[in-house]
């Protein structure tokens, strides 16, 4: 009895086993087997309607299956497009870096770094920013500083490319966040009666940064920390500089 229940379990067990890879050999392939100029027409159509998901799925299979392909280089600038459109970061960025170390000379380099900035800028975004419209400045920069390199090599060893305007615009919004960023950890200083360190923090503002708006509240914490250091002379000379950029401000009318 035994024996006959083991025999049924083993047969079951085959049946099972025989169905489901007859069902995987039956499977379609995600992506249809054609010719790679076909496509590559398919995933541009897709890209234009901003299917971006299923497009980078068609660029990847034209990257897995014909990696020599006369369209190679452009399957691939393609789907680091899809990519970021997709907010996929990480891929996004690898494949930026693969392709500009498989092609130091490449005539679209210009189009990489434009592209690997957008990407930083946009792993720098928050979720809360994105969905209430807070500018969260105090997050941490990294990404931001990562996209400002990219940006600022960008016109200035590729000043006539078409990214170049479009770069110059973000690299101002980028300046403005840094400062920021610096005086929210300077006004942290300040709560904590750390004056010297929220002191420096406004000279970093002043030294990379004197062309942002940033500029007057540096100025402000620069004299208020001299202020509570009793240091007169420096504070006398921020207020100088103060009284010259930003006449109407109200340190200079207030007892010092």
């Amino acid at each position: 009895m035994n024996k006959i229940l083991r025999l049924i379990i083993t047969s079951l067990f085959i049946v099972l086993l025989t169905t489901g890879c007859s069902s995987k050999k039956s499977e379609k392939p995600k992506v249809a087997d054609k010719a790679p100029e076909l496509l590559y027409a398919d995933a541009k159509a897709l890209l234009s309607t901003g299917s971006f998901e299923k497009a980078s799925e068609i660029l990847e299979a034209i990257d897995s299956r014909y990696p020599f392909g006369p369209q190679s280089d452009q399957v691939q600038l393609d789907l680091i497009y899809a990519y970021y459109k997709r907010t996929a970061t990480p891929l996004a960025l690898a494949h930026i870096d693969r392709f500009m170390r498989l092609n130091p000379t490449h005539k679209n380099l210009d189009y990489l770094y434009y592209m690997r900035g957008l990407t930083y800028m946009e792993s720098d975004a928050q979720f809360f920013q994105d969905l209430f419209g807070v500018d969260r400045f105090n997050r941490d920069p990294t990404n931001s500083y990562k996209a400002f390199k990219d940006f600022n090599y960008l016109i200035q060893y590729y000043p006539t490319s078409v990214y170049a305007v479009d770069a110059l615009q973000r690299l101002i919004y980028i300046k403005n966040r840094l400062a920021r960023y610096e005086i929210s950890i300077a006004q942290w200083y300040i709560k904590r009666e750390a004056f010297i360190a929220a002191i420096n923090r406004s000279k970093i503002v002043l030294n990379n940064y004197s062309d942002t708006d940033s500029v007057e509240n540096a100025l402000e914490i620069m004299i208020e920390g001299y202020k509570a250091l009793k240091l007169e002379e420096p504070k006398q000379n921020a207020l100088a500089v103060l009284k010259l950029n930003f006449p109407n401000n109200y340190l200079l009318y207030s007892s010092n």
